[in-house]
């Protein structure tokens, strides 16, 4: 152990010192860890797929990843709202205000709802765990549109 403060002549200093190291090892190490969360995605006829993401994955990423069809045609790129998503009403306030591209984009969005945003704006964080969204029975891409 290096630390500056272990007395050479006491036991007990280099011990304490010692540990002192090993609990800021461990902290250190348990935030690189990043929590695990259950998503669960719904389609408009009842049918639903559970998978598991990571503090950080954003929904339109972890549908993907899990084969789930959500397109997300500008790849999570914020323009377009083809990776639409209904938030169950009891998660849909604890995510943060979306910004004014999000909701430029969902007023192109087809069948919006109260409860609408873009799959690649849900950021997975703490108090989203069990997260479930629906898969809207239609998308549009009204990129380019005139």
């Amino acid at each position: 152990c290096a630390c500056p403060t272990a007395c050479a002549k006491s036991i007990l200093c280099w011990l304490a010192c010692c540990v002192c190291c090993f609990v800021l090892s461990i902290a250190h190490l348990t935030r690189q860890v990043r929590s695990v969360y259950k998503v669960t995605y719904k389609d408009t006829k009842g049918n639903q797929q559970v998978v598991i993401g990571k503090e950080g994955d954003n929904l339109l990423d972890l549908a993907h990843e899990n084969n789930i069809e959500l397109e997300g045609a500008c790849g999570g790129a914020l323009a377009c709202s083809t990776c639409h998503l209904i938030v169950d009403p009891e998660f849909h306030n604890k995510l943060p205000p979306p910004e004014e591209e999000e909701l430029d984009m969902l007023d192109l969005a087809a069948g919006l709802t109260k409860t609408s945003r873009l799959g690649c704006q849900i950021i997975l964080r703490p108090g989203l765990e069990n997260i479930a969204v629906t898969l809207p029975s239609e998308t549009s891409d009204a990129r380019g549109a005139a």
